[in-house]
């Protein structure tokens, strides 16, 4: 048998271009990843070889001996501080960026570190915001970690979350500023009757904003509490007494969140001298130890204080307008009644600082406590 080798040459070459012009036509509608999982290689065979040139010879394993020059940090590409033309959207000025929710360990002063008491370290969750200019594009976020974790190792106060305020406007130009934490803050409480005791938890955020140049401190408590129905308290007693008919009132738990802003004072507003306005203002706090005696007695608390929602939020203003300590304050109260399907809820403020002509459409759902 005679085997022509330039036939068999021929044949092979206009399979190869029939193979390759399939490759094309299916590399061209393949994504760069789809590309390189097949074989990378494929990637010069496309009409934009030239900018794939290297692809092939990238490493893929991680570069454990790497070590980044100065120089090397100053090439790279940082798209946040970019040109205004990088900018997408209207170029407006934005009132709040920032991150949220970063968590470290504080160390936080109780009012007992007055006698000797040591201080508290609690995990927080940190808020921190700064104003943008409508021309710039945007913030190196990981500034406001840093700036805040200079200053993470000292005992809170206002003045050493006012320098990391300060550290990050800094660092990042900007004209206004804020940082939130929030934290649970424990306190024993004694049983009613018992003589038990158990630790309540508070939840607490504490704020501090500066805008146009004015500095303003807020501490913010979520104060939960029992509110019996006044009216059902009535109702059950006119029951018992006209017919003889055993009634129970309806009683609920809930919540107020009380906001107020802390005033420069020689005193120290401390987060139980709050907590205790509360207390004192409606004394119907949730248990945190109970016996039978003291189920009795709390039923015996909460016939002596009967209120409303109304009456909560007056009761609660009360305590506030007169400490010297408290500037302007906002009251939120919900009473999450066991008699309807709905809540009862009232908002009181007083002053500029927490007026608003809207609310947050999810703010009372905000106010469930969770055990």
């Amino acid at each position: 048998m005679n085997i022509q080798t330039s036939d068999l040459d021929k044949n092979d070459r206009a399979a190869a271009e029939a193979a390759l012009a399939t490759l094309r036509d299916w590399a061209v509608k393949a994504t760069p990843t789809e590309v390189a999982e097949l074989d990378p290689a494929i990637a010069r065979l496309l009409p934009e070889a030239d900018d794939f040139a290297n692809y092939p010879a990238l490493r893929r394993a991680y570069p454990e001996d790497f070590e980044v020059s100065e120089a090397y940090k100053e090439g790279l590409p940082d798209l946040q501080n970019g040109p205004e033309s990088l900018i997408k959207g209207a170029k407006r000025q934005i009132q709040h960026v920032g991150i949220s929710n970063f968590r470290l360990p504080i160390r936080f002063k109780t009012r007992d570190s007055l006698n000797g008491g040591g201080d508290l370290t609690l995990e927080t969750s940190v808020t921190g915001t700064v104003s943008l200019e409508a021309e710039k594009k945007g913030i190196n976020m990981s500034r406001i970690m840093r700036s805040f974790y200079k200053h993470a190792e000292r005992s809170f106060s206002f003045d050493v979350i006012e320098a990391a305020l300060r550290d990050y406007q800094s660092d990042l130009d900007s004209f206004d500023a804020r940082i939130q934490m929030r934290f649970s803050f424990p306190v024993k409480r004694q049983s009613l009757r018992s003589g038990l005791a158990g630790y309540q938890y508070y939840d607490i955020a504490l704020e501090l904003v500066e805008q146009g140049g004015k500095m303003t401190e807020i501490m913010h408590l979520d104060y939960v509490y029992s509110s019996t129905c006044p009216c059902s308290l009535e109702l059950s007693e006119h029951a018992r007494r006209t017919r003889h008919q055993l009634a129970t009132p309806h009683s609920q738990r809930s919540v107020a969140r009380i906001s107020v802003e802390v005033k420069n004072q020689p005193d120290t507003l401390w987060f139980e001298d709050l907590i205790d306005l509360c207390r004192k203002a409606i004394p119907t706090e949730t248990q945190v130890m109970v016996k039978r005696e003291d189920e009795q007695a709390f039923a015996e608390l909460n016939a002596a204080n009967p209120i409303f929602v109304e009456d909560a939020a007056r009761l609660f203003s009360e305590a506030l307008e007169n400490d010297r300590r408290i500037g302007d304050f906002r009251i939120v109260a919900s009473h999450q009644e066991s008699l309807h399907s709905h809540d009862a809820v009232s908002v009181l403020t007083e002053g500029e600082t927490f007026a608003a002509q809207s609310l947050d459409p999810k703010l009372f759902s905000t106010l469930f406590h969770v055990g």
